[in-house]
């Protein structure tokens, strides 16, 4: 006779790891847009997204290679193009007549002053109201405006930042390139 407890088979989605169902819930209860974000090899995604009962509306939608248009000519996966995607988010989302929201990381689980808390900022900067424990998480200053980039570059020897020399832009001129472009986007 077989003492064993039939195996209980969880829902195909928490199979996958896609979907912590324990944390969305959380976030459901709160009732306020959620601020979906997820980081790629190639770009990050923003999405505001609101809950319905057939299925989750997406209201605003960023991708970091939107920034393009704007004229960034770097990389658009690291800090700086992170708080650029995020004031661009923030401009589209209250432009779009939403004022708060909450951050919804999914199964990621974020690092204190990684890239998805420089696209917060970048949110937050933007006058979306999103909750944020402490001011500890947020990258420094000079993190988000790329001068790390700018100082590895000056000293980078002729197999770093390769993808930059073959588009003919150089590392050392991140910061300006990144005051331009958030000029454009706060105007």
């Amino acid at each position: 006779m077989a003492r064993n407890k039939p195996q209980t088979i969880q829902y195909r989605r928490k199979r996958e790891k896609k979907t912590d169902y324990k944390k969305r819930l959380h976030l459901l209860t709160s009732r306020r847009p959620r601020v979906v974000i997820r980081l790629t090899n190639t770009r990050l995604i923003a999405q505001l997204v609101q809950f319905q009962p057939a299925g989750d509306l997406v209201l605003v939608g960023v991708q970091s290679t939107s920034l393009r248009k704007f004229g960034w000519q770097y990389s658009c996966k690291n800090f700086p193009a992170a708080y650029l995607t995020g004031l661009l988010f923030a401009k589209k989302s209250v432009a779009a007549g939403f004022k708060e929201a909450i951050l919804d990381t999914g199964l990621l689980t974020p690092l204190r002053k990684g890239k998805v808390y420089a696209f917060l900022r970048g949110v937050l900067d933007g006058g979306l109201q999103v909750p944020v424990g402490s001011d500890e998480i947020f990258p420094t200053e000079d993190m988000v405006q790329g001068k790390h980039v700018a100082v590895l570059g000056s000293k980078a020897k002729g197999n770093q930042f390769t993808q930059y020399l073959k588009t003919g832009v150089k590392p050392e001129g991140i910061t300006a390139q990144f005051e331009k472009v958030k000029a454009q986007l706060q105007s």
